[in-house]
Protein backbone atom coordinates (compact mmCIF):
# COMPACT_ATOMS: atom_id res chain seq x y z
CA UNK A 1 0.00 0.00 0.00
CA UNK A 2 1.05 3.60 -0.61
CA UNK A 3 0.93 4.30 3.11
CA UNK A 4 3.80 1.88 3.66
CA UNK A 5 6.01 4.00 1.39
CA UNK A 6 5.89 6.98 3.74
CA UNK A 7 9.26 7.35 5.45
CA UNK A 8 10.78 9.60 8.07
CA UNK A 9 12.23 11.68 5.24
CA UNK A 10 8.72 12.53 3.99
CA UNK A 11 7.42 14.28 7.08
CA UNK A 12 10.87 15.50 8.13
CA UNK A 13 11.26 17.34 4.82
CA UNK A 14 7.76 18.81 5.16
CA UNK A 15 8.51 20.14 8.64
CA UNK A 16 11.84 21.55 7.39
CA UNK A 17 10.08 23.35 4.53
CA UNK A 18 7.52 24.78 6.97
CA UNK A 19 10.35 26.04 9.20
CA UNK A 20 12.16 27.61 6.26
CA UNK A 21 9.01 29.45 5.22
CA UNK A 22 8.50 30.69 8.79
CA UNK A 23 12.05 32.05 8.82
CA UNK A 24 11.46 33.78 5.48
CA UNK A 25 8.25 35.19 6.91
CA UNK A 26 10.28 37.05 9.53
CA UNK A 27 12.33 38.79 6.86
CA UNK A 28 9.78 39.16 4.08
CA UNK A 29 6.22 38.82 5.44
CA UNK A 30 3.75 37.59 2.85
CA UNK A 31 0.23 36.21 3.48
CA UNK A 32 0.61 33.54 0.78
CA UNK A 33 3.94 32.48 2.25
CA UNK A 34 2.33 31.88 5.63
CA UNK A 35 -0.46 29.82 4.06
CA UNK A 36 2.06 27.67 2.17
CA UNK A 37 3.93 27.16 5.43
CA UNK A 38 0.74 25.93 7.08
CA UNK A 39 0.21 23.56 4.14
CA UNK A 40 3.67 22.05 4.53
CA UNK A 41 3.14 21.73 8.28
CA UNK A 42 -0.23 20.01 7.77
CA UNK A 43 1.27 17.67 5.15
CA UNK A 44 4.09 16.76 7.51
CA UNK A 45 1.69 16.11 10.37
CA UNK A 46 -0.51 13.94 8.16
CA UNK A 47 2.46 11.91 6.87
CA UNK A 48 3.81 11.62 10.42
CA UNK A 49 0.46 10.31 11.65
CA UNK A 50 0.19 7.76 8.84
CA UNK A 51 3.76 6.59 9.47
CA UNK A 52 3.09 6.00 13.17
CA UNK A 53 -0.22 4.26 12.41
CA UNK A 54 1.31 1.90 9.83
CA UNK A 55 4.78 1.30 11.26
CA UNK A 56 3.76 1.45 14.94
CA UNK A 57 7.28 2.04 16.34
CA UNK A 58 7.47 0.79 19.95
CA UNK A 59 7.68 3.31 22.77
CA UNK A 60 10.44 1.20 24.29
CA UNK A 61 12.84 1.76 21.39
CA UNK A 62 14.75 5.09 21.41
CA UNK A 63 13.60 5.92 17.87
CA UNK A 64 9.99 5.01 18.67
CA UNK A 65 9.78 7.18 21.77
CA UNK A 66 11.34 10.13 19.94
CA UNK A 67 9.00 9.78 16.95
CA UNK A 68 5.92 9.67 19.18
CA UNK A 69 7.17 12.66 21.16
CA UNK A 70 7.91 14.54 17.94
CA UNK A 71 4.36 13.84 16.74
CA UNK A 72 2.80 15.27 19.90
CA UNK A 73 5.01 18.35 19.61
CA UNK A 74 4.08 18.68 15.94
CA UNK A 75 0.41 18.82 16.96
CA UNK A 76 1.41 21.41 19.57
CA UNK A 77 3.25 23.40 16.86
CA UNK A 78 0.39 23.32 14.37
CA UNK A 79 -2.23 24.34 16.92
CA UNK A 80 -0.01 27.04 18.39
CA UNK A 81 0.88 28.47 14.98
CA UNK A 82 -2.79 29.00 14.20
CA UNK A 83 -3.84 30.08 17.70
CA UNK A 84 -0.84 32.41 18.16
CA UNK A 85 -0.56 33.68 14.61
CA UNK A 86 1.18 36.89 15.61
CA UNK A 87 3.93 35.11 17.57
CA UNK A 88 6.93 33.24 16.13
CA UNK A 89 5.63 29.95 17.49
CA UNK A 90 6.87 27.56 14.80
CA UNK A 91 10.42 28.93 14.89
CA UNK A 92 10.85 27.57 18.41
CA UNK A 93 8.83 24.34 18.26
CA UNK A 94 9.75 23.05 14.79
CA UNK A 95 13.52 22.87 15.46
CA UNK A 96 12.71 20.69 18.47
CA UNK A 97 10.49 18.46 16.32
CA UNK A 98 13.15 18.18 13.62
CA UNK A 99 15.86 17.44 16.17
CA UNK A 100 13.85 14.57 17.64
CA UNK A 101 13.13 13.21 14.15
CA UNK A 102 16.82 13.37 13.24
CA UNK A 103 17.77 11.53 16.42
CA UNK A 104 15.07 8.93 15.78
CA UNK A 105 16.35 8.41 12.23
CA UNK A 106 19.90 7.92 13.49
CA UNK A 107 18.73 5.30 15.99
CA UNK A 108 16.68 3.48 13.34
CA UNK A 109 19.84 2.98 11.29
CA UNK A 110 21.20 0.80 14.09
CA UNK A 111 19.64 -2.23 15.73
CA UNK A 112 16.39 -0.71 16.95
CA UNK A 113 14.15 -3.76 16.79
CA UNK A 114 11.15 -4.49 19.02
CA UNK A 115 12.62 -7.72 20.31
CA UNK A 116 11.11 -11.18 20.42
CA UNK A 117 7.48 -11.87 21.11
CA UNK A 118 6.58 -12.39 24.70
CA UNK A 119 4.69 -15.47 25.91
CA UNK A 120 1.15 -15.00 27.11
CA UNK A 121 2.14 -15.38 30.73
CA UNK A 122 3.97 -12.06 30.55
CA UNK A 123 0.98 -10.05 29.31
CA UNK A 124 0.63 -8.41 32.70
CA UNK A 125 4.23 -7.24 32.52
CA UNK A 126 3.58 -5.94 29.02
CA UNK A 127 0.64 -3.89 30.30
CA UNK A 128 2.72 -2.24 33.02
CA UNK A 129 5.56 -1.76 30.55
CA UNK A 130 3.21 0.08 28.19
CA UNK A 131 1.94 2.18 31.10
CA UNK A 132 5.53 2.98 32.06
CA UNK A 133 6.40 4.12 28.54
CA UNK A 134 3.20 6.15 28.17
CA UNK A 135 3.73 7.98 31.46
CA UNK A 136 7.31 8.87 30.53
CA UNK A 137 6.16 10.03 27.09
CA UNK A 138 3.52 12.34 28.55
CA UNK A 139 6.03 13.66 31.08
CA UNK A 140 8.44 14.28 28.20
CA UNK A 141 5.80 16.43 26.50
CA UNK A 142 5.66 18.64 29.58
CA UNK A 143 9.45 18.88 29.68
CA UNK A 144 9.61 19.88 26.01
CA UNK A 145 6.90 22.53 26.40
CA UNK A 146 8.74 23.88 29.43
CA UNK A 147 11.98 23.98 27.43
CA UNK A 148 10.33 25.90 24.57
CA UNK A 149 8.80 28.37 27.03
CA UNK A 150 12.18 28.77 28.77
CA UNK A 151 14.04 29.51 25.53
CA UNK A 152 11.36 32.06 24.60
CA UNK A 153 11.63 33.56 28.08
CA UNK A 154 15.41 33.99 27.85
CA UNK A 155 15.18 35.64 24.43
CA UNK A 156 12.34 37.94 25.48
CA UNK A 157 14.15 38.91 28.69
CA UNK A 158 17.27 39.68 26.64
CA UNK A 159 15.28 41.84 24.24
CA UNK A 160 13.72 43.80 27.10
CA UNK A 161 17.11 44.23 28.75
CA UNK A 162 18.65 45.64 25.59
CA UNK A 163 15.52 47.74 24.98
CA UNK A 164 14.90 46.31 21.52
CA UNK A 165 12.08 47.99 19.55
CA UNK A 166 8.81 46.11 20.27
CA UNK A 167 7.69 45.96 16.65
CA UNK A 168 10.87 44.45 15.21
CA UNK A 169 12.31 40.94 15.18
CA UNK A 170 10.64 37.97 16.84
CA UNK A 171 7.18 38.44 18.29
CA UNK A 172 6.91 36.55 21.55
CA UNK A 173 4.50 36.21 24.43
CA UNK A 174 5.03 38.33 27.52
CA UNK A 175 7.42 37.19 30.25
CA UNK A 176 4.48 36.57 32.58
CA UNK A 177 2.70 34.27 30.10
CA UNK A 178 5.90 32.40 29.25
CA UNK A 179 6.66 31.84 32.92
CA UNK A 180 3.10 30.64 33.48
CA UNK A 181 3.48 28.23 30.54
CA UNK A 182 6.68 26.87 32.04
CA UNK A 183 5.05 26.46 35.43
CA UNK A 184 2.04 24.59 34.04
CA UNK A 185 4.32 22.32 32.01
CA UNK A 186 6.37 21.43 35.09
CA UNK A 187 3.24 20.84 37.16
CA UNK A 188 2.04 18.41 34.49
CA UNK A 189 5.37 16.63 33.94
CA UNK A 190 6.47 16.00 37.52
CA UNK A 191 3.62 13.72 38.72
CA UNK A 192 3.66 11.82 35.41
CA UNK A 193 7.42 11.38 35.63
CA UNK A 194 7.14 10.24 39.24
CA UNK A 195 4.54 7.61 38.38
CA UNK A 196 6.54 6.48 35.34
CA UNK A 197 9.76 6.07 37.33
CA UNK A 198 7.95 4.11 40.07
CA UNK A 199 6.42 1.74 37.51
CA UNK A 200 9.82 1.37 35.84
CA UNK A 201 11.55 0.49 39.12
CA UNK A 202 8.90 -2.14 39.87
CA UNK A 203 9.24 -3.60 36.37
CA UNK A 204 13.00 -3.66 36.69
CA UNK A 205 12.82 -6.30 39.39
CA UNK A 206 10.06 -8.34 37.78
CA UNK A 207 11.45 -11.60 36.33
CA UNK A 208 10.92 -12.10 32.60
CA UNK A 209 12.87 -14.57 30.50
CA UNK A 210 15.73 -15.83 32.61
CA UNK A 211 15.19 -13.36 35.49
CA UNK A 212 17.70 -10.72 34.24
CA UNK A 213 19.67 -8.67 36.68
CA UNK A 214 19.66 -4.91 37.12
CA UNK A 215 22.49 -4.30 34.66
CA UNK A 216 21.13 -6.82 32.14
CA UNK A 217 17.90 -4.87 32.03
CA UNK A 218 19.69 -1.59 31.17
CA UNK A 219 20.65 0.36 34.26
CA UNK A 220 21.39 3.52 32.26
CA UNK A 221 17.69 4.06 31.53
CA UNK A 222 16.68 3.77 35.19
CA UNK A 223 19.61 5.85 36.40
CA UNK A 224 18.90 8.57 33.82
CA UNK A 225 15.19 8.59 34.76
CA UNK A 226 16.14 8.84 38.43
CA UNK A 227 18.50 11.76 37.80
CA UNK A 228 15.82 13.47 35.73
CA UNK A 229 13.35 13.01 38.57
CA UNK A 230 15.85 14.50 41.05
CA UNK A 231 16.29 17.54 38.81
CA UNK A 232 12.52 17.97 38.67
CA UNK A 233 12.25 17.60 42.44
CA UNK A 234 14.90 20.31 42.77
CA UNK A 235 12.95 22.48 40.34
CA UNK A 236 9.83 22.12 42.45
CA UNK A 237 11.68 22.91 45.68
CA UNK A 238 13.28 25.98 44.16
CA UNK A 239 10.07 27.08 42.46
CA UNK A 240 7.64 26.71 45.36
CA UNK A 241 9.97 26.66 48.37
CA UNK A 242 12.57 29.28 47.52
CA UNK A 243 10.27 31.03 45.00
CA UNK A 244 12.87 30.81 42.25
CA UNK A 245 11.72 32.54 39.08
CA UNK A 246 12.95 34.05 35.88
CA UNK A 247 16.23 33.23 34.19
CA UNK A 248 17.48 30.68 36.73
CA UNK A 249 14.31 28.63 36.52
CA UNK A 250 14.43 28.75 32.71
CA UNK A 251 18.03 27.49 32.66
CA UNK A 252 17.21 24.60 35.01
CA UNK A 253 14.27 23.63 32.80
CA UNK A 254 16.57 23.51 29.77
CA UNK A 255 18.95 21.30 31.78
CA UNK A 256 16.04 18.96 32.52
CA UNK A 257 15.32 18.79 28.79
CA UNK A 258 18.93 17.79 28.07
CA UNK A 259 18.64 14.99 30.64
CA UNK A 260 15.37 13.95 29.00
CA UNK A 261 17.11 13.44 25.65
CA UNK A 262 19.71 11.26 27.35
CA UNK A 263 16.95 9.24 29.01
CA UNK A 264 15.13 8.69 25.71
CA UNK A 265 18.37 7.64 24.03
CA UNK A 266 19.13 5.04 26.71
CA UNK A 267 18.30 1.39 26.17
CA UNK A 268 14.94 0.56 27.68
CA UNK A 269 15.11 -2.04 30.50
CA UNK A 270 11.91 -3.91 29.71
CA UNK A 271 12.19 -3.91 25.97
CA UNK A 272 15.47 -5.72 25.79
CA UNK A 273 14.00 -8.74 27.53
CA UNK A 274 10.97 -9.13 25.33
CA UNK A 275 8.51 -7.30 27.51
CA UNK A 276 6.41 -4.31 26.67
CA UNK A 277 7.72 -0.74 26.44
Amino acid sequence: MWTERITILCFGASYAAALLLELLQLRWPRPAQRVIGYAFGAAGLLAHTIFLTVQRPPLAAPSGSMLWLAWILAVFYFYGSIHHRKQAWAIFVLPLVLGLILLAWSFRIGADSPGPNTPDKYNWTEFWGLLHGTLLLLAAVGVCVGCVASVMYLIQARRLKTKAPPGQGLRLLSLERLEAMNRRALNLAFPLLTAGVLVGVILMFQPTTGAPTFFEQGASKIVASGVLWLVFALLFILRYGVRLRGRSLALLTILAFALLLFTLASAHPVMGQGGGP
